[in-house]
């Protein structure tokens, strides 16, 4: 495996973000950011407040539709989208070519192409594609992921082909035959004026040590993209598709590339289908980022878009897509390179007046999945989340040996803390011992909870505390971890439970069932539709 040099944002670890992944670590960041700056952060369920007229889709889970709110404003947010990008900037966005022809109209360079709707004719692509020139490329208008997307088609034959395949296995009829664009391909993310992110995507590949067969090295690269928290989402898939793209390059699964040779898998740079995204900011050149901008400009209501492109064999841009609800994992953890701090940049634009607020916002994180429970059980269509400590923390670690274990202990040192406004976490160790971490804003608070550690005598018997200083991220509140043995027991009891549940729920329908076919039951049926009358006539 080659060796992988990245530096990801260090207010958004690992750690910080593991509860979120795919869409949701896109509204987490963005929310994150605004929240650590001390504006109000809530999660909404569907449809509540302002997202009854913001077009969304696939929001009935919670977690990707948020506000953020200071003193004098409000603004809300689905995904990376703000409210400020309008209704109709979304809709161009999703429609390729109404985004094709409005880049046009600004003189905006894109490969040059037609749509085909659902009547067009088979022999009205081939005439078109023949007139082109091959090789081309075949896309559905409204489609996302690379899903149905036909690259580098170069005979007629093989076009009539695809266009039956995509409509086979896609259903897609409404579709886009334009000029294929040799040239790498990118991803930038443009704000007001400023490109603020750009990543090379390269297509899903693997890179040959001269050992391992190309299905052993997607299975390693596939646990090099797990430890990435946005690529862990989308894993390179052993497909049939796959299986023939290798195959016309006359490899197998077994085959056993040399060593240093690099195997493309497929030829869509799609990070959702196993593309590699490749900080590429300092090096693009001045003019593709204009070209970026002056994309996003032909559109109007879209103040910050990511905008895919290729830049072809002259060094020009060619604009491929228009993104207003765009992902921006691959800019805040690429596969290489440095990060790009995207939320900022949002946050900055929405409210310019929280900018220099970000001293202290490597310290504190939210629980992602507390926030969320009301609002998925149906308990709640808003919830808040607990302002963020916008002043610096002061954070220590107590390591306490003796019989300290047990969970009463633990519930009383979290009581401890929250008299004294104390965030942090006990947690079990290995060797018997436990790890007490504490954070807050005053120091004195801070120290003052040493004492609290000896003072439950009934409970626990401290032997030892050693201080040190602690510097990684905190949560808000105070989390009782215990260890994975115990974490086990519990989710067998809670499953016993579940079990247990689900029997007597059968049983009393089975005894139901039996009751309504019993004698008694069908001979009382006069009397219930009696007393069903006298009801109802009483009731008027």
């Amino acid at each position: 495996m080659e060796e992988i040099n990245t530096e990801w944002l260090p207010h958004l670890s690992n750690e910080i973000v593991a509860d979120a992944h795919g869409y949701l670590l896109d509204a987490y960041a963005v929310a994150l950011e605004g929240w650590r700056r001390g504006l109000t952060l809530r999660w909404h369920v569907k449809d509540s407040e302002k997202f009854k007229e913001m077009t969304t889709w696939f929001v009935d889970n919670p977690g990707q539709l948020f506000s953020l709110s200071s003193k004098d404003k409000t603004h809300y947010f689905f995904r990376t989208r703000g409210d400020l990008v309008s209704n109709e900037a979304v809709r161009i966005g999703k429609d390729k070519d109404e985004t094709k022809q409005a880049l046009l109209k600004a003189e905006v360079s894109v490969p040059e192409g037609k749509r085909f709707q659902p009547d067009s004719t088979i022999d009205s692509m081939l005439n078109y594609a023949n007139g082109i020139g091959y090789p081309v490329v075949i896309k559905p208008t409204d489609g996302s992921f690379g899903r149905g997307v036909i690259t580098n088609i170069t005979s007629s034959g093989e076009l009539e082909h695809s266009l039956a395949y995509i409509k086979n296995t896609y259903n897609y009829t409404d579709i886009i035959i334009e000029r294929y664009i040799p040239g790498n391909e990118y991803r930038v993310y443009v704000v007001e004026d400023k490109v603020v992110g750009a990543v090379h995507r390269i297509p899903a590949n693997v890179q040959g040590d001269g050992v391992h067969s190309i299905k052993a090295l997607i299975e390693l690269k596939n646990e090099e993209r797990s430890l990435n928290p946005r690529l862990i989402s989308c894993p390179i898939q052993i497909n049939q598709e796959l299986v023939d793209f290798i195959g016309r390059h006359n490899f197998t699964l077994e085959t056993v590339p040399a060593n240093g040779e690099q195997v493309f898998l497929n030829d869509k740079s799609n990070i959702s289908i196993g593309g590699d995204p490749v900080d590429v900011l300092d090096d693009l050149p001045e003019g593709i980022k204009r070209s970026a901008v002056q994309a996003v400009k032909a559109v109007d209501g879209l103040p910050h878009c990511a905008v895919d492109l290729i830049i072809d064999s002259s060094q020009k841009a060619v604009i491929i897509e228009l993104n207003p609800t765009a992902q921006i994992g691959a800019l805040l953890y690429p596969l290489k390179g440095q990060a790009r701090d995207i939320p900022s940049a949002l946050i900055n634009y929405y409210f310019p007046e929280t900018a220099d607020q970000q001293l202290h916002k490597r310290q504190a994180y939210f629980d992602f999945h507390d926030m969320l429970d009301p609002l998925q059980s149906r308990d709640a269509s808003v919830t808040t989340v607990t302002p963020a400590p916008t002043e610096k923390l002061y954070m220590k670690s107590y390591i306490v040996s003796g019989e300290v274990q047990e969970i009463g202990y633990h519930r009383g040192l979290r009581k401890h803390a929250f008299e004294r406004y104390l965030h942090g976490f006990v947690m079990n160790l290995e060797d018997g011992n436990i790890e007490v971490v504490v954070a807050g804003t005053d120091p004195d608070m801070v120290d003052d909870f040493k004492h609290a550690l000896w003072e439950d005598e009934e409970r626990a018997k401290v032997l030892e505390v050693k201080e040190q200083p602690y510097t990684e991220p905190i949560k808000v509140g105070f989390e009782i971890k215990t260890d994975l043995k115990t974490q086990i027991e519990d989710l067998k009891r809670y499953k016993q439970e579940l079990e247990q549940l689900d029997y007597a729920i059968k049983k009393a329908e089975v005894k139901n069932r039996k009751y309504h076919r019993s004698l008694s039951w069908k001979a009382a049926k006069p009397i219930r539709v009696l007393g069903s009358l006298f009801k109802n006539n009483k009731q008027r």
